[in-house]
Order: C-alpha cells, then sequence, then structure tokens
C-alpha cells in the first residue's frame, strides 16, 4: 500500500513540473496498465487529450483483474462496442473535484448514462466503487482512482416504458402480451409508445376487453407499434413506410404540423435505449384489416378475378372471418378460356360463375407448408381440388400455383395459372358410381337414357338398388334389357320425376308426376319414407342436376303384377326413327285401348289419340326433331314407348 501511495505521490510532484492531461496520468500510472490499453484500444487517447474538461473515474490493474476471467480479453476484442461504452461510463463532462461530490448526487457520463455518489463512513463511492484516491488534476480535469470497474446499466425498451409515468396502461398491455422480456431483447427495435391518455382516447371497454385477449388482438396492436431496427427521428422521412412486427406498415408523416406516425403525433423523439429507441406518441395505432378481398382488389393481375367476385356478390364473404384459402386465377388464366367464357359467366353470376369461383376457396387457413402431395382439399363449391406436388411445383388440380402465402387477416391466397373448373356430377355419375347400382347402371345404359340423365335436368331420380332387382320375378330384369326401348324405358323413366325434390321437399299423400307421364305417391310415416311401396333407404344425394334417392324395390308403372310386362315386352313401333307417322303394333295385347297419348321429353302432353284398334298408324307430321314418348292407356293400365322424330 506504501508503495501505491508513493507512486501516486510522485505521479503528483512530476505533474505539477509540466502540462498533463488525464491520459497523460493514466499512461504514467503504473497500477493503469489495463485501463491505458483499454484507452488506446478504443480510440480515446485523442478524446481524452482535448481541452475537456473531463472528470475520469480510473479503475486501477486490480479493479480490471477481479472481473470475471476472459472479460478484459473480450472486451479488447471489440474496442468500438462494449468497451467504448464502459470507459465512456467512467467520464464525465467537467471537473468534479471531490469538494463538488455529494452523497446522493448523480453524475451524467459520457455514456449517457448516470453514475450515483454515495458518501458515508465508509468513504465516497461511485455506484459501488470506492474513491481510493481523489483530486488528481489535470490540465484538462481531474482523474478518481477507484476499486472497481463501472459497468454501466441496461436500459431496454421494457424499462423506458416500466419507468415512465405516463405509459402505465402500455407497460399492462406488454406485460400482459407477454412482450416484457422480447422487448428487453437484443433488439434493436424502434417502439411507437402511446400514452396513458391516448389508451383512455380508446371506446369504453376497449382497453379491458383487449386485456382479457392478451395473445389475440392485444398482440397484434401491440406489434403494429414495433419495428426492427433503430429508427431515430432524424431516420426517419415524409411519406415514409415502416414495416411493423405485426406485419403490416405504419406510414409516417412530417409537415408543419410536426411529425405523425398514421394519425398519431410524435410528442416526445429519440428516448434512446441500449436495445433501441422510444418515440412517445398520442393515440393508440390500430393495424389495418386486409381481407382476402383487400388482396384480390389491390392485386394489378387478378382484375378478372376481381370483376367475377363482386358480381357473384362474394366479396363481403372473403371480407368476412372465414378464415378461408383461395386459389386466385390471374387474368391470363381467365383470357386463356374459351373465347366468350368470361362474357357468358358473368352474365349469371348467381349461378356457374359462384359454383366456380367457390370451387376457388376453401375453408380454413391453408399454408403451402400445410399441403401435400395427393391431398384433397374440400372447397366451398362441396367438391375437393387435388394438389400435386412434384419436381414441377405445387398444382392444385392441373393449375400451378405461381405465388404462394400471400397472408391475409381472415386467411391466405395462393396466385394460380390456370382457372379451376368443377368437376360435373351427374345423376348418370352418382349411378354408375355406385357399388349398389349396377343393374340400374346396366339399365339406363341399354335404354339409352344416360346421357339424358346427363343433362341439364334437374331431375330427380328413384334409384332402386340391385336387390331390388334381383327381387323381381326370375328372368324379368334379362326380359327387359332384350327390349331396352320399351317397357324397360317406359319403368326407367317411372323412376325419374322432373325438378329437384329433395326429401325436405316431400310431403305425406304428394303425387310426384314422373317423365313416364304417370305420379308416384309419397308416403311418409313411422316407418319411414316411401314412394309408391318402395322405401327411401338413402335420401339427398345431390348431383349437378339434380337428386337421387336410394329405394328398396323397382316402381312398376300402371301394372298391377309383373307378369303383365311380358304382354307388353311384344308391343312395338315403326318406323323409329319416323319421319311423318309412326305405326303401333298390338296384336298380341288382350287389353281394350282406351286412348295414346304423346309426351316429350319434359312430361308435357304433346297429343292425344282415341282408336280401338291393335294396329294403328298414327300423324306425327307436327311434331319437331327429338325424343317423345307415346303412353298407352288400357283400363288401368298405362305403357310407355320411345320413340324418335327426324326432319
Amino acid at each position: 500500500m506504501k508503495t501505491f501511495y508513493y507512486t501516486i505521490l510522485s505521479l503528483i510532484l512530476s505533474l505539477s513540473l509540466t502540462a498533463q492531461t488525464v491520459v497523460d496520468i493514466i499512461v504514467d500510472s503504473e497500477d493503469h496498465n489495463t485501463l491505458e490499453a483499454a484507452v488506446i484500444a478504443a480510440g480515446l487517447v485523442e478524446t481524452l487529450s482535448g481541452d475537456g474538461p473531463f472528470t475520469v473515474f480510473a479503475p486501477t490493474d486490480a479493479a480490471f483483474a477481479a472481473l470475471p476471467e476472459g472479460t478484459v480479453e473480450s472486451l479488447l476484442e471489440d474496442p468500438s462496442g462494449a468497451l467504448t461504452d464502459i470507459l465512456l461510463y467512467h467520464v464525465a463532462s467537467g471537473t468534479a473535484l471531490s469538494t463538488d461530490l455529494s452523497d446522493g448526487m448523480m453524475v451524467t457520463t459520457l455514456n449517457g448514462k448516470s453514475v450515483t455518489v454515495t458518501i458515508n463512513d465508509d468513504g465516497v463511492f461511485i455506484n459501488d466503487a470506492q474513491v481510493t484516491f481523489a483530486d488528481i488534476v489535470a490540465d484538462n480535469g481531474v482523474v478518481h482512482v477507484i476499486d472497481a470497474v463501472l459497468l454501466p446499466p441496461t436500459i431496454t425498451i421494457t424499462d423506458i416504458v416500466v419507468n415512465s409515468p405516463v405509459h402505465e396502461t402500455l407497460e399492462a398491455a406488454v406485460i400482459a402480451a407477454d412482450l416484457a422480456e422480447t422487448l428487453a431483447g437484443e433488439g434493436p427495435f424502434t417502439l411507437f409508445a402511446p400514452t396513458d391518455a391516448a389508451f383512455a382516447a380508446l371506446p369504453e371497454g376497449t382497453v379491458e376487453s383487449l386485456l382479457e385477449d392478451p395473445s389475440g388482438a392485444l398482440t397484434d396492436i401491440l406489434l403494429y407499434h414495433v419495428a426492427a431496427g433503430t429508427a431515430l427521428s432524424t431516420d426517419l422521412s415524409d411519406g415514409m413506410m415502416v414495416t411493423t412486427l405485426n406485419g403490416k406498415s405504419v406510414t409516417v408523416t412530417i409537415n408543419d404540423d410536426g411529425v405523425f406516425i398514421n394519425d398519431a403525433q410524435v410528442t416526445f423523439a429519440d428516448i434512446v435505449a441500449d436495445n433501441g429507441v422510444v418515440h412517445v406518441i398520442d393515440a393508440v395505432l390500430l393495424p389495418p384489416t386486409i381481407t382476402i378481398t383487400d388482396i384480390v382488389v389491390n392485386s394489378p393481375v387478378h382484375e378478372t378475378l376481381e370483376a367475377a367476385v363482386i358480381a357473384a356478390d362474394l366479396a363481403e364473404t372473403l371480407a368476412g372471418e372465414g378464415p378461408f384459402t383461395l386459389f386466385a386465377p390471374t387474368d391470363a388464366a381467365f383470357a386463356a378460356l374459351p373465347e366468350g367464357t368470361v362474357e357468358s359467366l358473368l352474365e349469371d353470376p348467381s349461378g356457374k360463375l359462384t359454383d366456380i369461383l367457390l370451387y376457388h376457396v376453401a375453408a380454413g387457413t391453408a399454408l403451402s407448408t400445410d399441403l401435400s402431395d395427393g391431398m384433397m382439399v374440400p372447397t366451398l363449391n362441396g367438391k375437393n381440388v387435388t394438389v400435386t406436388i412434384n419436381d414441377d411445383g405445387v398444382f392444385i388440380d392441373d393449375a400451378q400455383v405461381i405465388f404462394a402465402d400471400i397472408v391475409a387477416d381472415n386467411g391466405v391466397v395462393h396466385v394460380i395459372d390456370a382457372v379451376l373448373l368443377p368437376p360435373s356430377n351427374t345423376i348418370t355419375d352418382i349411378v354408375v358410381n355406385s357399388p349398389v347400382h349396377e343393374t340400374l347402371e346396366a339399365a339406363v345404359i341399354a335404354a339409352d337414357l344416360a346421357e339424358t340423365l346427363k343433362g341439364e335436368g334437374p331431375f330427380t331420380l328413384f334409384a332402386p338398388t340391385d336387390a331390388a332387382f334381383a327381387a323381381l320375378p326370375e328372368g324379368t330384369v334379362e326380359s327387359l334389357l332384350e327390349d331396352p326401348s320399351g317397357a324397360l324405358t317406359d319403368i326407367l323413366l317411372y323412376h325419374v320425376a322432373a325438378g329437384k325434390a329433395l326429401s325436405t321437399d316431400l310431403s305425406d299423400g304428394m303425387m310426384v308426376p314422373t317423365l313416364n307421364g304417370e305420379s308416384v305417391t309419397v308416403t311418409i310415416n313411422d316407418d319411414g319414407v316411401f314412394i309408391n311401396d318402395a322405401q327411401v333407404t338413402i335420401a339427398d344425394i345431390t348431383a349437378d342436376n339434380g337428386v337421387v334417392h336410394v329405394i328398396d324395390a323397382v316402381l312398376l308403372p300402371g301394372v298391377v303384377s309383373t307378369a303383365d310386362l311380358a304382354q307388353f315386352a311384344s308391343v312395338t313401333l315403326y318406323p323409329n326413327p319416323a319421319v311423318s307417322s309412326v305405326t303401333i303394333d298390338m296384336s298380341n295385347m288382350n287389353a281394350e285401348i282406351l286412348r295414346f297419348d304423346i309426351y316429350d321429353i319434359s312430361g308435357s302432353v304433346i297429343n292425344t289419340y282415341r282408336f280401338n284398334s291393335v294396329k294403328q298408324s298414327l300423324d306425327i307430321s307436327t311434331l319437331n326433331s327429338g325424343m317423345y314418348y307415346l303412353n298407352i292407356v288400357m283400363d288401368d293400365i298405362t305403357y310407355s314407348k320411345r320413340f324418335f322424330v327426324l326432319k
């Protein structure tokens, strides 16, 4: 200890003989070699040799040695960073002699932060470091030797908010949203900090409501006040867009009235933290809502899709809560459709256009990372699109995804290069694809009705199962298939009604006219729903052109017993196709003929004839080309034959 004091005394005596700076004092001291090396490494020699004046709290070599092992070496490796920061925390402007210091005094350092002076019976302390030798006066200031290195306290964005008397609501919100630790992290961040008054200006109950859902809307709003990076007021410019951690941008406006972030005025700028900066604002920033509709409307390559969505009255739907996934075909995709297609669709916005558009929308948010090869995605149209992922890219049906994951507040948009056309699902498709309707399929094809039941319709089909056909007398199905244009067609048309009659449209005792010309009777009781005597076992299988109800028995039109089928099979109609007349030969019929009725495919009566002959020629010269049905009405039996007219 004596050696130390003699060294200091010698230093003082030598300094009295020549002009010395605070740097010279450090350099000439045998106990400040580490401090000397640090000052030189940080490039502060010239600064501390300047006019000043400066007050330096100078930690000894022993003080540096007391730091955790490797600390000094680490600091010297980053001289312009943490080392400079720490050294400047040991220097204050002005000459503060020991007589100028007082207990509790706060001394602002060149680091920007303050040290605290404590004077008590144990001595004089700067923070927790004791002054071991005071008032070594230099020409540009004074040096006080201390026994510990001063480490500047970390002041984070969170610290600024927590210690602010006008940001109590913001503090509560940050803590509730679990963002305090984030804003105390490395960053850097720029926080636009609304005051308590700003939160109080929100509609009554808003703050309370937000605090009840901290991980939802509250977090979303708070992140809209934070940007990555340190944006000082000098870094801001008029019209500048600043992207926030919410993902959306705020707009900077600078005019004669001041600086504004969106519509909130900056009332206090540049409160610097170790991990960024805080700007106080006078209003809460509310992030704009960006919906699927907004993305489509604001896209320069989706003008046709925009027009279609508006025409189909789906804009409000796609701006709703959702969430939705939209596969969005470009203008070029629509232009690739056959000429006139878009115009035709826009003329019927509530029909086919809506059907096609809904085939591009799925419920839920399906990001590209959620899609997998072979995945089937149900659409709002009710049908599925197929995802294919291969070396060529990602495809939705046959359309390639050319831009993925445009995220909206209510879902996501994937841009595709082709319009998706929903597959047709007709009455015929349902029958053909059913594992329990193979006989009905064979009958429909044999009677040449497959194309008819694929048509626009709409139709209602009462579809007997294979078991229902198998329950007919032996040989009946084979006999019918041998005469497909006769009794088979008559029976099949007795299973088809014009229009779409869902189960909810049926009522007990209801009579439903069929394309055969006769009506079936609906019975609804405790046992179920019946069409004539056949029970509906599965209802409401919806097709694009109608509906199918599965029944457990074959419906036989105007036939008192299945034995009559053989008699009807002997009836012939020729020529078929016909031009101006057609002959009906019923030589093997025993019943008295009451009349002949000709129906068109819609079930409308075209002509009625009354004869009492088993062989009769009918004048059809007034009929247009097309398919017709001749109903032969005999007592309580009706029989139909199909024929064609060619002109």
